[in-house]
């Protein structure tokens, strides 16, 4: 754990090692209010959360610009802070502005109030994911410019919308543009999670999802009966396939502990829908199931897999792809990539912090960079914190924020300084 004292760049982050004055503190100031603007899905409405942030722009003296390639509703504001040698390949800096839904009944305090605790908890949705990262980002470039420190490379402060439903129509839709382009990015810090143990986790990749909907029909009639070639039939047949494949994924990661959640593939079956009453036999049953791919997993021969299933449960089955994402070269940690060795000397030999890289279990706007190979490491500076993404209760300790400004002021000098 960093002490936050011993870095004198900020009156207001020393402030804060006196948990005292956490709520007085200007940096928590700053994070309460992002986090109390709602965009919470599925109606978000993104323009008071632009406006919040090209206030910040102006306050930190960074130049701003919003761009829209998909709609006026989806727009992407980009803050920059030039860099003495603009040429340079840029660094980029990636947050999503979506949060995901709240049932406020199971919350033990308001999800937009960004209250603090007296344990010095910050209790909001999107206090983890992902809106801590935004404001430190700025928190540490604020840091940079009050010790009147100037970088090489240029930043751009990405802001996306709709991350939490893919990123289809936010960054998926910016990276192929002429104005994409135009950034430069050489290299990209993205999110990754929060940490139970004093280890931080360095995501370089991620799994890839295949969401499938399987539509079942069958015999129907009477209840009374014994019908064959039932729909729920297949639709056990097909379950008991997929369940039977999910408990040798999960017996590989508990029998090899060099393993992570991330280094094999999942699969829930998320919804059953069928039945037209309780007296009639089915005559069609759907079933969606969630697949998380590894990125060392034989994707082709698992889709050939999946059809022999469908033709040995029986006739009259429906497969449908919601999405079928295909595998993304995950970014090489290795000599040959400056940045990465820039970031391990930082959190390694300089700050002395420990960490972990692995593969993403989840999916995040990475992918989108990744695909048109832009080198990217997710990394959510949150150790000792439990994993509350997408759950009631989300928070994030301020003490734990304000050593993240800590730790992102420090590789920004060192990565955009290469």
């Amino acid at each position: 754990m960093i002490n936050c004292c011993q870095f004198s760049w900020n009156t207001s982050v020393e402030m804060a090692c006196n948990k005292e004055n956490w709520s007085d503190n200007a940096e928590i100031k700053i994070f309460q209010e992002y986090l109390k603007i709602r965009t919470d899905h599925p109606d978000v409405d993104y323009a008071p959360c632009v406006e919040f942030l090209l206030q910040q722009a102006d306050s930190l003296g960074l130049v701003s610009k919003v761009y829209y390639p998909d709609s006026p509703s989806r727009p992407i504001p980009v803050l920059t802070w030039p860099g003495t040698s603009p040429e340079l390949p840029s660094i980029m800096l990636n947050s999503h502005m979506d949060v995901v839904a709240v049932t406020e009944k199971y919350w033990s305090h308001p999800p937009f109030a960004a209250e603090i605790d007296g344990e010095g908890r910050i209790f909001a949705r999107g206090s983890q994911d992902m809106k801590s990262v935004g404001m430190q980002y700025l928190g540490a470039i604020r840091a940079l410019k009050h010790d009147g420190i100037r970088l090489k490379r240029t930043i751009h402060v990405v802001f996306t919308p709709d991350e939490e439903i893919g990123g289809f129509n936010g960054i998926a839709k910016f990276v192929p543009t002429s104005d994409f382009a135009a950034l430069n990015i050489g290299f990209c810090i993205d999110e990754g999670m929060a940490s139970p143990t004093d280890e931080f986790p360095i995501f370089y990749g991620e799994r890839f999802v295949w969401s499938i909907l399987f539509r079942c029909r069958g015999s129907t009639g009477h209840a009374s009966l014994f019908h064959k070639n039932t729909a729920i039939e297949k639709i056990q047949f097909l379950m008991n396939k997929f369940l039977n494949f999910r408990k040798s994924e999960e017996q590989r990661l508990e029998n090899n502990p060099n393993l992570t959640v991330g280094d094999v593939t999942s699969v829930n079956i998320t919804t059953i829908n069928g039945g037209i009453q309780q007296n009639v036999v089915p005559p069609e049953i759907m079933m969606s199931v969630d697949v998380r791919m590894s990125v060392n997993i034989d994707y082709e021969q698992f889709d050939r897999d999946i059809n022999d299933w469908c033709k040995q449960a029986g006739d009259g089955i429906e497969i449908q792809f919601i999405q079928k994402l295909q595998r993304i070269e995950p970014t090489k940690l290795d000599d040959n990539n400056k940045y990465w060795l820039a970031f391990k000397k930082v959190l390694v030999n300089d700050l002395q912090l420990k960490i972990k890289p692995q593969i993403l279990p989840a999916a995040t706007d990475s992918r989108h960079l990744r695909e048109i190979n832009v080198p990217v490491i997710g990394f959510s500076p949150m150790n000792n914190t439990p994993v509350l993404l997408h759950e009631h209760d989300e928070f994030i300790k301020a003490s734990t924020y304000l050593e993240g400004i800590t730790i992102y002021k420090k590789l920004l000098l060192e990565l955009a300084n290469l």
